[in-house]
């Protein structure tokens, strides 16, 4: 067995103090001088005392952690995958602060498997390899599996992905991912196919207050925050319990006799920032629920959605143009004036700028909220694409075809046509369907706000359209 020196450097010798060099031998052997009186050392602060007050509370048994009832609760996913003894590689989704670090290296614990980590940050090839060779070593000499964490998971690129492969196949390594992207989005399909997806909850306000008592228990006294400061340090949060602990920190060393009010917690903490990511799925879903809430004649929730991705960094060119679309697919005919209006909001928006310009876009917001809906247009347009597709190149009939010259009028080009101004009510009736195809009713309009009265004038129209036909 090779001693301390070979180890370390050098032998530390009784009561951990260092050996004398080579150079200073021979006075060590001289009888040593009184040693002076030192003055009494201050009690040094417990070691645990200098660790982050997230970090002190970290969660030491799956039971402790909170908000992931549908996970670890008595029916939760992964206390059923325990207790049957087959945990199987994870991928686990949810936002920062919700409890994903902690949960792998409590499920090592709990299956008996050694706790591997790294992170896709800072690691590359070579960290993956090394990791697996250990975990492969490992088996291969005292029969223990690895739990091998890879946090951020998402950051390795494809190729880096496929790596993993191999080894989580063999069963070298049970994986746990974490990210706070989609899966369907940041990994591929072959790693998403060897592993199962769980989504991680948001804290909700209950699991924050309750992650707050337990602070206060911690630190050996309450916050010195009245009741609506409290509620508002839990909303500032958003979610992410490491992040309010971060804050307490900053609250615990406060005079706990003094009541902070919310304006006076403001001034004290800075508010976090709104995830919002403006090319990934944040961006896609905040655009999804606005569209949302306009089709279900919700102004409420229009504007709520609306202020978020301006509160999140958007474009508002961007929700300029979603909302011109908006207003074209899912109002249509039944205000007409809805999709002008759009327009109109953007070109405000281009010649003011921000923060004026967005007052014009939300005022489209709420007139699209409130409007008539209709997509009869939309429709009519996708069917008359899909009988475009399947009629082929089939002419026009030939009395609504232009005729230039003397030979296609000999032709028949333009013979029989009927000038609709000089009908009644400027309607002839006449077909301008392809010669031998039947006719087709794609627009179809709703009996909503001025589409209404287009379908009474169509079925007028349609009528004596059907008094003409042979």
């Amino acid at each position: 067995m090779a001693d301390m020196t070979d180890l370390f450097g050098t032998n530390p010798g009784p009561a951990g103090r260092e050996p004398p060099s080579r150079g200073n031998m021979q006075s060590a052997r001289q009888p040593s001088p009184p040693r002076p009186i030192e003055a009494p050392k201050i009690p040094a602060r417990p070691p645990s005392r200098t660790q982050p007050l997230a970090d002190r509370l970290r969660p030491k048994t799956l039971e402790e952690v909170r908000g992931q009832d549908h996970l670890l609760g008595p029916e939760g996913t992964l206390t059923r995958m325990l207790a049957r003894g087959t945990l199987s590689s994870l991928i686990l989704w949810g936002g920062p602060g919700c409890g994903k670090t902690t949960i792998a290296r409590l499920l090592a614990g709990k299956a008996n498997l050694h706790y591997a980590q790294i992170s896709a940050v800072f690691s590359g090839v070579a960290e993956l390899r090394k990791a697996f060779e250990e975990a492969d070593r490992r088996q291969e000499v005292t029969g223990r599996g690895t739990l091998l964490f890879v946090d951020e998971i998402h950051r390795f690129n494809r190729a880096q992905q496929d790596g993993f492969l191999p080894y989580v196949e063999r069963g070298t390594v049970v994986l746990v991912g974490a990210t706070t992207e989609n899966p369907s989005f940041a990994l591929n399909a072959a790693l998403l196919s060897r592993c199962q997806v769980l989504v991680l909850n948001r804290l909700d306000d209950a699991s924050l207050e309750a992650l707050l008592t337990h602070a206060e228990k911690n630190v050996g006294h309450r916050l010195p925050l009245d009741r609506e400061a409290r509620a508002s340090l839990r909303a500032m949060a958003d979610g992410d319990g490491r992040y309010l602990l971060n804050m307490v920190e900053q609250l615990v060393v406060l005079d706990p006799d003094r009541e902070l009010t919310p304006k006076d917690l403001a001034a004290i903490l800075s508010r976090r920032a709104i995830l919002y990511d403006r090319d990934r799925e944040e961006h896609y879903n905040l655009i999804s629920a606005l569209h949302k809430s306009l089709r279900g004649s919700d102004p409420d929730a229009g504007l709520y959605w609306f202020a978020r991705m301006l509160e999140g960094g958007e474009d508002p060119r961007y929700i300029a143009r979603r909302l011109t679309r908006f207003a074209a697919e899912d109002v249509g005919q039944a205000d007409p004036n809805a999709l002008p209006m759009a327009v109109a909001a953007w070109q405000t928006y281009e010649r003011l700028g921000s923060p004026e310009g967005e007052l014009a876009l939300a005022q489209v917001v709420v007139h699209l909220a409130t409007a008539p809906k209709s997509n009869a247009v939309y429709m009519a347009y996708k069917a008359a694409r899909k009988l475009a597709r399947e009629t082929g190149s089939r002419m026009p009939p030939s009395h609504i075809l232009n005729a230039p010259t003397t030979l296609m009028k000999d032709i028949g080009y333009g013979k029989g046509y009927e000038y609709d101004h000089d009908s009644e009510d400027a309607f002839s009736g006449q077909n301008y369907f392809p010669e031998g195809m039947e006719r087709v009713s794609l627009y179809q309009p709703t009996d909503r706000g001025y589409e209404g009265r287009i379908r009474k004038l169509l079925d007028i129209r349609a009528a004596k359209r059907a008094s003409r036909d042979p």
